[in-house]
């Protein structure tokens, strides 16, 4: 598409007539992004920062660090999460509180937000909405999902060296709070499909995927779990060519054990160079990312 906004990501950015780029994007680390919109709705997909330390993960309750969440994220639209692990939707349900905004999910994700006291009006499960009101949920001027589904049904990566899914299963009732690791089970597992007008976003947060929910599913950035190289034969290129997105974005290549503004390093395993010359072989641009890099549309 010549002329697309995202051919110029790491350009200087356009601007509107009000002297504002038309969109924002920032890695929050892990799976995670802040999603800011022309209109400035801001979407969280996965958000964690309060990465508790690997023994304090293992052995005691993760606790959130609420102090950090506010300054760090002052406000939100929405919090999306793609599945109930930890690292993905721990830190959810106090960044959906302190906005008032709703928490969006599967019932597994829903009761991490019960068990913080979320109340029901902030929890959107996405299959029951579907079911009732159509697939498209709109959060501003982002349009959550397609005309197919809200969210396209996905599935977990297999661990090595024993090639088993960690903490399988759904999480049937609100765990106790804080919680221990082995409370938060996956549950269903989603990747998410944002159309902001002029651009479309896949977000693919863990290391497998369903290849039959992308038929018809074509978007200008994919933002991809990078370790899903190492778990699964042909992962990325599988998925680039049937998304064909202009430019794909690593995520979920860092060591999520490190306390939070601590130098990154990749998770054992991974290796992001190599994860960046299959997207290329794929045909799309590869963008090396940090946590905290933004970009500008």
């Amino acid at each position: 598409m010549p002329g697309h906004p995202f051919q110029r990501l790491l350009a200087p950015a356009p601007r509107s007539a009000a002297g504002q780029p038309d969109g924002r994007l920032r890695f929050l680390g892990t799976a995670g992004f802040e999603l800011v919109a022309a209109d400035q709705s801001r979407l969280l997909l996965d958000p964690y920062l309060t990465r508790p330390g690997l023994l304090q993960t293992i052995f005691g309750r993760l606790a959130v660090n609420t102090d950090r969440l506010v300054t760090e994220i002052p406000r939100a639209d929405a919090v999306l999460c793609g599945h109930s692990h930890y690292d993905h939707a721990l830190d959810a349900p106090d960044l959906a509180r302190h906005s008032g905004c709703p928490l969006i999910g599967s019932q597994s994700t829903l009761n991490i937000g019960r068990a913080a006291g979320l109340p029901e009006s902030q929890l959107v499960d996405i299959e029951s909405r579907a079911e009732a009101q159509g697939p498209e949920l709109a959060v501003g001027s982002v349009r959550i999902g397609s005309s197919v589904a809200a969210a396209l049904p996905s599935a977990h990566g297999r661990v090595p060296p024993f090639g088993k899914v960690p903490l399988p299963g759904t999480i049937d009732r609100p765990p106790s709070w804080p919680p221990r690791v082995t409370e938060l089970r996956h549950g269903p597992v989603y990747s998410w499909y944002l159309d902001l007008g002029d651009v479309r976003m896949l977000h693919v947060d863990s290391a497998d995927y369903r290849l039959e929910t992308f038929i018809d599913v074509q978007v200008d950035v994919l933002l991809l779990c990078a370790i899903g190289r190492q778990y699964k034969q042909d992962y990325t290129s599988a998925i680039v060519r049937a998304v064909r997105p202009q430019v794909v974005i690593p995520c979920h290549w860092d060591d999520y054990t490190l306390p939070w503004g601590a130098r990154p390093r990749q998770l054992p395993g991974c290796d992001v160079e190599a994860f960046n010359e299959e997207v290329r072989a794929a045909g799309s641009r590869a963008v090396v990312v940090g946590i905290g890099d933004r970009w500008n549309w």
